[in-house]
């Protein structure tokens, strides 16, 4: 039996491994906002692209780095001299008078060999050190641009963690509805068997039934398609299974709005992400113009030559005599004088782009302004809108209330109760449209003051 247990546990495994047998379902992961934006800034493709170019910006400066450090190559050759030189000499070295002319003579072998290593060692250069500054600012762009790359993804994250939220909110209600019609159709069925109501009367709340589930169906494929949107902002596989852990937060509307009322006509633009790049950037330009300027500094070097040479007429001969030692150690100093005022012209571009950079600046300030106004303007006219669609939700509701309790005591009619259940719906519908732009707006506004994210928040 025992043996029998193992086969079919075998046979199991490998049906499973073939796609015969259902795989066990995942196990959902729970994600709170927060959570789910730190599983975000760890596994969105477009900030792993973001730390990649950091990697590259570290890279770079060992790169630079590395030009001080002694540079050692290694050469050979091998020639075949098909047709050796040949060279005129006065007669007079032949001792021959000078009516037999030029004597040509040919100077050289047949095959020439060399190999030789060389080291140099940099040991003065102006723009060097520059270069090492401009490094270390490159290094900052490139960790300022992936903290604005997980920003935007915060903001990305969180905006879909909110539509799933009201999205579910509003499958509850749905619910709620589809279960609160149901009994209203069972008892006016009930009703129209003992007659004390008409058929049409049944018919009215099917065709109500019916509409409220198909609005729940496509609300149902809302969710669904929230869900997939938020896991490929979260960096997810889209069939992987979630749980949202956070719940629509109970605002103190009031407070909120004093808040957004109060918030000062100054801002500390370091709190931007954008303004700090846009700083680093300008450093860049400005350490530019700095190393084009060193570059009129003489550049000062040290090397040292080490190798050995040959020459015979046989190619048998290059592989069995001796070869030659050469050696040589010297300093090398190179000193621009003139190069057509090429670097004048260089540095005037280089400071059009400081000027550019300057302008790139003050117009951010402007529009980092702009972005702040617009976002309170828009939040505080969606916080006046929530609070319209939430009254009417509330009178919705009790109309709703109200004329049933009518038709129940016999002093309504079945078309009121539709009437005020299609009112009822159309109230909710407009509360969590109002909800959800409302906490977008939230959203934004937070960007715009540079709260949303930041590199430390737990």
């Amino acid at each position: 039996m025992n043996h029998l247990s193992k086969q079919l546990h075998t046979i199991g495994f490998l049906l499973g491994l073939l796609g015969l047998i259902p795989a066990r379902a995942q196990t959902p992961q729970n994600f709170s906002l927060a959570e789910a934006v730190r599983y975000a800034v760890e596994h969105n493709i477009n900030v792993t692209n973001t730390k990649l170019d950091a990697q590259s910006a570290e890279a770079r400066i060992r790169e630079i780095k590395a030009v001080s450090l002694p540079q050692v190559n290694v050469s050979g050759s091998f020639l075949n001299n098909l047709a050796i030189q040949t060279v005129f000499l006065p007669p007079q070295f032949f001792q021959l008078p000078e009516s037999a002319g030029p004597q040509p003579v040919r100077f050289g072998v047949a095959y020439t060999g060399s190999i030789q290593g060389a080291v140099n060692q940099l040991l003065f250069d102006a723009s060097y050190r520059i270069g090492l500054k401009a490094a270390d600012a490159y290094r900052e762009l490139a960790q300022k641009n992936t903290t604005a790359s997980k920003i935007v993804i915060a903001e990305q994250v969180a905006k879909a963690y909110y539509g799933v939220l009201v999205s579910q909110e509003r499958m509850k209600l749905l619910d709620y509805n589809i279960s609160r019609l149901d009994t209203l159709l069972r008892e006016t069925r009930a009703l129209n068997k003992q007659g004390f109501v008409e058929k049409i009367d049944v018919s009215r709340l099917e065709v109500q039934s019916n509409n409220l589930k198909t609005e729940k169906q496509k609300v149902q494929n809302l969710v669904g398609l929230s869900y997939y949107l938020l896991k490929f902002q979260m960096g997810l596989g889209i069939n992987d299974p979630i749980y949202l852990t956070d719940q629509i937060p109970q605002m103190d509307l009031d407070e909120l709005e004093r808040t957004v009322n109060n918030i000062p006509a100054s801002f500390d633009y370091a709190n931007r992400i954008e303004f700090a790049q846009l700083q680093s950037q300008l450093k860049l330009a400005n350490l530019d113009i700095q190393n084009t300027q060193k570059q009129y500094f003489p550049r000062l070097s040290a090397f040292f030559n080490y190798g050995y040479n040959n020459g015979r007429n046989s190619f048998g001969d290059m592989l069995t005599t001796k070869w030659f030692a050469l050696s040589s150690v010297g300093i090398s100093l190179s000193a621009p004088i003139f190069d057509g005022f090429a670097r004048r012209y260089r540095i005037q571009q280089q400071r059009i782009v400081v000027d550019k950079v300057k302008n790139g600046n003050e117009l951010l300030k402007n529009s980092i302004d702009l972005q702040i106004r617009q976002a309170q303007i828009t939040l505080q006219n969606n916080l006046q809108t929530l609070r319209t669609q939430q009254s009417n939700l509330e009178l919705a509701q009790e109309i709703l209330r109200v004329t049933r309790i009518k038709y129940k005591e016999g002093v309504g009619s079945n078309i009121e109760v539709l009437n005020a259940e299609t009112s009822s719906r159309e109230a909710q519908t407009n509360y969590y449209a109002a909800l959800l732009d409302f906490m977008l707006a939230k959203v934004d506004l937070d960007k715009a003051t540079g709260t949303l994210y930041t590199e430390n928040q737990p």
